[in-house]
């Protein structure tokens, strides 16, 4: 089996250094495989994505020293794609029209003392107490109500029955609270979380689940922060009878006052550090990796 990876980065931003140990980690993996590293833009959100980030991303990658193989994989140009999963999971009844925004779940969560909450990705939506009807629904969606096509857990334990205890994926590095192994799947960390929305038929979760399938991914290398994520990603695949790769998490860089690179927080970026004369080696010294 030939060994493919991948770094995927959403145009959003300009790349800062936790994104060079990511891109660098998994090409020196695949290459010390024998293998492919593939680079995919995740750029499903046309408001905040700019073609302009994009080819600086590209450039920075080229800088660093990083080839990769094949054509750039851009997922704004593969919605049709996304749409017939999307239909393939509401012809299965495994996904529902959600209209509650966020402050009424936050106001539920408020209400119901026992809701779960906050997780690791963010407030749990563990569905509705009753289903909508189909009346209602009918009305919201004449009157253009917005809404989410969430993943419904209840439908999902009901479909798969015993299988659903056993699934696993298996974690070749280490999870933020050590996990490594064969890990059992816990998708109720995340809830029915959101898989497409009214006016963007996909999600993260959705398309990045489709594309490492299409794509032949057999490793997938990405931080920490995603660790959690794997075990929703999973039970995706098997839902969509998709090829399971090997997960391997790594490490998560942190600047000096201890927070972790990210965008948000605008960290200094590789294009400010090439503009102020830092070399590549320079850059590979400060995420710990050498030549």
């Amino acid at each position: 089996m030939v060994f493919v990876t991948r770094f995927a980065p959403s145009p959003t931003g300009l790349l800062h250094l936790g994104h060079a140990f990511s891109a660098m980690t998994a090409w020196r993996a695949a290459r010390e495989a024998g293998g492919q590293f593939l680079v995919r833009i995740e750029d499903i959100d046309r408001t905040r994505c700019k073609p302009e980030f994009e080819a600086a991303i590209l450039d920075d990658l080229a800088w660093l020293g990083l080839d990769w193989d094949g054509e750039v994989r851009r997922q704004s140009d593969h919605f049709a794609e996304y749409d017939a999963v999307l239909k393939r999971l509401r012809d299965d009844g495994l996904v529902y029209r959600c209209f509650k925004t966020r402050r009424e779940i936050m106001e539920e969560i408020e209400r119901a003392p026992h809701h779960p909450g906050e997780g690791p990705d963010g407030i749990i939506y563990a569905g509705p107490d009753e289903p909508l009807g189909s009346q209602e629904e009918t009305r919201r969606l004449s009157a253009g109500e917005p809404y989410a096509w969430r993943l419904s857990l209840s439908a999902c334990r009901l479909k798969f029955g015993a299988a659903w205890g056993g699934l696993h994926f298996t974690e070749t590095g280490e999870g933020p609270g050590g996990e490594t192994g064969e890990v059992a799947i816990r998708p109720e960390l995340l809830g029915d979380v959101i898989l497409a929305r009214k006016d963007v038929g996909t999600s993260y979760h959705l398309a990045v689940t489709h594309d490492d399938a299409m794509q032949g991914v057999t490793h997938v290398i990405r931080g920490q922060d995603l660790f959690h994520v794997t075990h929703l990603h999973r039970l995706l695949q098997h839902m969509l009878g998709l090829a399971v790769p090997v997960w391997r998490h790594h490490r998560l860089l942190t600047g000096a006052d201890g927070k972790r690179f990210a965008k948000r927080d605008r960290s200094v970026t590789l294009r400010q550090l090439r503009d102020e004369g830092v070399s590549r080696k320079e850059v590979l010294t400060r995420i710990g990796l050498r030549d």
